[in-house]
């Protein structure tokens, strides 16, 4: 990568799974609780029914993991916030008033570390250094 370039990593936050399998009802399914507890406490989801592995990251450790790549300075965002949990999100996004205003507020909060957890993905980004 050239001096200046920009890098970005996509990462699955380690609370995912337990957020989502409590949103869609999955939760009270021991192997769906199971193995969503897994990945928030060792970072691994070895899905019971789709037969998948995924590797999640807590929001911490991230910027750690650039530093050692060399971008000791980056920006990390949660890119749906806690708005992903909401039962009635189809129907913000569809109506584009209340998705600008939902916009809004998500730019508000993308960045704030207390809230990093909350949201399903992030995006860390960080510049090579010239």
């Amino acid at each position: 990568m050239r001096p200046g370039g920009l890098v970005a990593a996509a990462t699955i936050n380690r609370y995912a799974a337990v957020h989502g399998t409590i949103q869609l009802g999955h939760y009270v399914r021991a192997p769906e609780r199971q193995a969503a507890l897994a990945a928030a406490t060792g970072g691994v989801m070895l899905s019971p029914g789709r037969g998948f592995t995924a590797y999640f990251h807590d929001p911490d450790d991230v910027p750690g993991e650039f530093a050692d790549a060399g971008f000791p300075e980056v920006g990390r965002y949660g890119l749906e916030g806690a708005f992903w949990l909401y039962g009635d999100l189809d129907d913000w996004l569809d109506d584009p008033g209340r998705r600008a205003l939902l916009l809004d507020a998500q730019r508000v909060m993308e960045s704030e570390p207390s809230l990093l957890g909350v949201s399903g993905h992030l995006l860390t980004l960080a510049r090579r250094p010239l």
